[in-house]
């Protein structure tokens, strides 16, 4: 029975051992294998002064926090400098890096290295060599640099595809310039989608990133790097507990590209999309929110010839499920340009197959808008509480469309849905059905056709963009 009772103890202390290890991890085998692998990376941009006076920055120019402020806050001419007398200054940042190849090519971030005259990588045996950039993509902020050496050591990579939201996560890089800064801290998110970076699921952590730290790497517990230390979210430009790294299958494949042709080269289709909420899904007569609601088609481009329209909803691209609509651009931008793949659409209540093949992104196009010699038809409110006008030859010739309405002024529940005068309606969907806005008499008709708990979706034309907006519930009659 004694034996029973102590080996039935020494189990417990065990496992509330192993539970206490899980709970607080260490670090130092994974710091000590892996840590000679991250870089210091130091820049330095030379900038001729206007030769105006300026106010000199609250700090020296070598101050790391001259990064946040070269990344971030617009220099001005000739600052620092003496009034009227033109001048060369340097400016200089910090930022970090690792090696992913023995021969010296390092991956960081691009706005890192972005217009520097000079790169100077510190390793950790002290030793200080120049770089040269083999090439960067912004979009996706992504550099790849090459120092003269053999035989260094490299990182391990991981898998993204298999972190675990909760997971830990180790960070290590140089912030503030202090060099192989180890912070940790756990996965707080995946697949997040940033403002202007549509071509990034990034990995959102709660591990300690400052400026300094760009383009280093995010650790896994089994010391594989699974991201790219690339933003924080901040209102001080110091840590807030939010920080976001790029998935280093994406920086990975980036790379490649760089090292094989010094760009990179996406794929596009010639669409703009919107996020697919409950409302926009019972319009289209979706059974769930899922998919990208298509806005605008550019004429000539690849989505066009295929047959996709406006308010067509892209449930699949090459047979990849596009849950979110930021899910999109990702996959298309992966795809080479020139390849033909099936796209899966959602339309009128039905879903069909179209064959695309995917085009290369240039250049950004840049739609025109005028909503000049507006001609008024009716001055009061509609059912929408919307005070509408036709547009004119004019207007349909510069806007490229054949008809819709001008919103002239917003009344009632139009408020609600974010409709604003300049606006233009160029259709009206509902149960799956999409119908082209021709004159405002044929859109009040359309209106008197719904119930006054009906919600509405209309396609709207919002300066060089094109958006879907639902009002819900309509009022009984015009004011």
């Amino acid at each position: 029975m004694k034996q029973l009772l102590a080996a039935f103890l020494l189990a417990t202390f065990s496992l509330l051992a192993q539970a206490q290890n899980r709970g607080l991890p260490d670090f130092t085998e994974l710091v000590e294998k892996q840590g000679p692998a991250v870089v210091n990376i130091s820049t330095t941009q030379t900038t001729r002064s206007s030769g105006r006076s300026g106010q000199p920055l609250p700090f020296d120019e070598n101050d790391p926090m001259n990064e946040f402020f070269r990344r971030f806050i617009p220099r001005q001419p000739g600052m620092p400098g003496l009034p009227g007398a033109p001048r060369d200054f340097e400016s200089r940042s910090l930022g970090s890096g690792f090696v992913v190849s023995a021969d010296g090519y390092i991956l960081t971030n691009a706005h890192v290295v972005d217009a520097a005259d000079e790169i100077l990588v510190r390793l950790t045996d002290k030793r200080e060599l120049k770089a040269r950039v083999i090439g960067t993509d912004k979009r996706t902020d992504v550099a790849l640099i090459k120092i003269e050496a053999t035989g260094l050591p490299t990182v391990r990579l991981g898998d993204p595809g298999t972190l675990k939201v909760g997971e830990w996560v180790v960070a290590i890089g140089s912030p503030f310039g202090f060099d192989n800064s180890v912070t940790a801290g756990i996965v707080s998110a995946k697949g997040r989608s940033l403002p202007q970076e549509n071509y990034v699921p990034f990995i959102q952590t709660d591990a300690a990133v400052n400026p300094g730290n760009s383009g280093g790497p995010l650790f896994n517990l089994k010391g594989e790097v699974v991201g790219m230390n690339s933003q924080i979210y901040s209102r001080s430009g110091g840590f807030m507990g939010i920080s976001f790294a790029i998935p280093i299958d994406v920086a990975m494949e980036v790379q490649a590209q760089l090292r094989a042709s010094g760009k990179v080269s996406r794929g596009r289709i010639g669409i703009v999309i919107q996020e697919v909420n409950k409302d926009l899904a019972d319009s289209f007569g979706l059974s769930k929110a899922q998919g990208a609601a298509v806005n605008a088609v550019e004429k000539g481009g690849p989505a066009e010839k295929a047959g996709i329209e406006p308010g067509d909803v892209i449930l699949k691209f090459d047979g990849k499920t596009i849950v979110n609509s930021s899910d999109l651009p990702r996959i298309v931008g992966s795809t080479r340009p020139g390849s033909r793949v099936m796209i899966q659409v959602w339309r009128k209540g039905s879903s069909r197959d179209l064959p695309v093949v995917v085009g290369e992104i240039t250049e950004e196009k840049v739609a025109a808008r005028s909503n000049r010699g507006a001609r008024p038809v009716e001055r009061t409110a509609n059912r929408l509480g919307l005070v509408v006008s036709e547009l004119t030859a004019e207007q349909k010739r510069e806007l490229k469309v054949n008809g819709g309405l001008l919103i002239e002024d917003v009344r009632s529940n139009a408020v609600r849905a974010d409709l604003r005068p300049g606006d233009v309606i160029l259709a009206l969907i509902s149960r799956g059905e999409s119908t082209e806005i021709k004159s405002a008499e044929q859109f009040n008709r359309l209106l008197a056709q719904f119930d006054k708990a009906a919600n509405v979706t209309l396609l709207v034309r919002r300066g060089e963009m094109q958006t879907f907006v639902t009002i819900k519930g309509l009022t009984e009659r015009r004011e």
